[in-house]
């Protein structure tokens, strides 16, 4: 028996939902220590290996990667929005340990995974799903560069034992979700906010067009841009950790005073480039500039932190902050390590203005789709908003203010899309 799959891998969070005989789809569970949870972290770990062992320590995904990374004495390495890179023609392949590794080899692995426990917790071989994808691939310029990323998806799915796999936008798919609950027909605009892309899709909605069977007509248009949930991490990095970790500071070299270099904690905004700071070449620098530094201890805990691999933990306090001002004015930044311990304060006010020019490129990406569509704000029945992203308040406030409290929607933002993509492979 086959069982078709809606595979939603995020940047930051994946699912994989399985439709059923009756028309009803059920997301798998996994296990998360004690708890089980509907959303597996896209997550990569590869411990360290043992001293005096030949033996390769076998890569983790998800969950376990993380309980894997947090309880290791010697860290590994851990990759994480592996996503944002399936359009980069740059990364061809990385070395782990000795063994090269393409980017297909690394997402194969997570999507392996969601599907082995779909399998195991649904019965049967889950082999057909319909996977979803962003409106426009972080990176991606080019309309071949879409393809290139599309195909390099393509062939992880394959890799992980999915043999026929088609691909729908992911607000498409939350689409779907949304439409099983109208008894009426609406025009609405969905908005799905990721780890690593917003898109946007205009669509028409309802008993009318369920029974019409689905098609492209029905769908206005589409509209996405690689700003999401990690750029606002970003901002909260460069403005409030960074300057704590040395931005800003100076170092005098030959009796002239020069600034601590920008680049490397352009990297640290990044967590998927994180990993990369840990080469010889770069601390090198650090080390260098921290022999000189006018402020050393800021330049020691960075190098503490690159050289420890302590980027997940420190970008765990970032989301937390983040989350933190999603439902209070005020939340703290704590970051306890035993050299560099990071204690600061942060007003809604002040991430509001930071990433004032992200939510500007938000709604200038909306205006567009509707200009497109020849849509007013006043065509549109009801605006659907699904990821985490959705809950930041000043994101909110602009749909808000453009379409009406009355007609903002959400629900199961962490897994809209996964079951969308089910309903859509039922419906293929």
């Amino acid at each position: 028996m086959h069982t078709v799959a809606g595979v939603d891998f995020g940047t930051t969070n994946s699912a994989i939902a399985v439709g059923k005989g009756d028309g009803s789809v059920e997301l798998a569970l996994f296990q998360d220590g004690p708890s089980l949870t509907k959303t597996f972290r896209s997550i990569l770990y590869f411990p360290a290996k043992d001293r005096g062992s030949d033996k390769r320590p076998q890569v983790v995904a998800g969950p376990d990667a993380i309980h894997s990374y947090l309880d290791a004495e010697t860290k590994g390495r851990l990759m994480l929005s592996i996503k944002s890179y399936l359009a980069s023609r740059l990364f061809t392949h990385t070395q782990v340990y000795g063994r090269s590794y393409t980017i297909e080899d690394l997402i194969s692995v997570i999507l392996r995974k969601l599907r082995e426990v779909a399998q195991i917790q649904f019965g049967g071989a889950v082999s057909h799903a319909v996977v979803g994808r962003p409106v426009v691939f972080s990176g991606a310029e080019q309309p071949e560069d879409e393809q290139f990323a599309l195909g390099r998806l393509k062939a992880a799915a394959e890799m992980a034992g999915f043999d026929n796999t088609s691909f729908e936008f992911e607000p498409i798919a939350a689409a779907y979700h949304y439409e099983k609950q109208l008894d009426h027909d609406e025009l609405v605009l969905i908005g799905d906010f990721g780890g690593g892309t917003s898109d946007f899709s205009l669509i028409r909605l309802g008993p009318s067009r369920r029974k019409e069977g689905h098609n492209q007509r029905h769908i206005l248009g589409t509209e996405g841009l690689p700003i999401a949930g990690d750029t606002f991490d970003s901002r909260i990095m460069m403005n409030l950790v960074a300057p704590r970790l040395g931005l800003g500071s100076h170092f005098i070299s030959l009796g002239k005073e020069f600034s601590v270099p920008v680049w490397i904690y352009t990297k640290l905004a990044s967590w998927h480039l994180m990993s990369f700071l840990n080469t010889p070449d770069t601390m090198n620098v650090l080390r260098q500039v921290k022999a000189q530094a006018l402020e050393p201890e800021k330049i020691e805990a960075m190098i503490h932190i690159i050289k420890d691999n302590l980027g997940y933990k420190l970008y765990r306090s970032v989301e937390a902050t983040k989350v933190g001002l999603t439902a209070q004015d005020i939340a703290s930044f704590i970051f306890n390590d035993s050299e560099a311990d990071i204690k600061e304060s942060v007003r809604r006010w002040a991430f509001e203005s930071w990433i004032q020019p992200d939510v500007q490129a938000i709604a200038g990406c909306v205006e567009r789709l509707m200009s497109r569509c020849s849509v007013t704000a006043a065509d549109v029945d009801s605006v659907f908003l699904t990821g985490g992203s959705s809950f930041v308040p000043v994101v909110r406030r602009f749909f808000t203010k453009r379409f009406g409290a009355d007609r903002l929607r959400s629900g199961e933002e962490l897994t809209t899309v996964a079951k969308g993509l089910a309903l859509c492979a039922l419906d293929r």
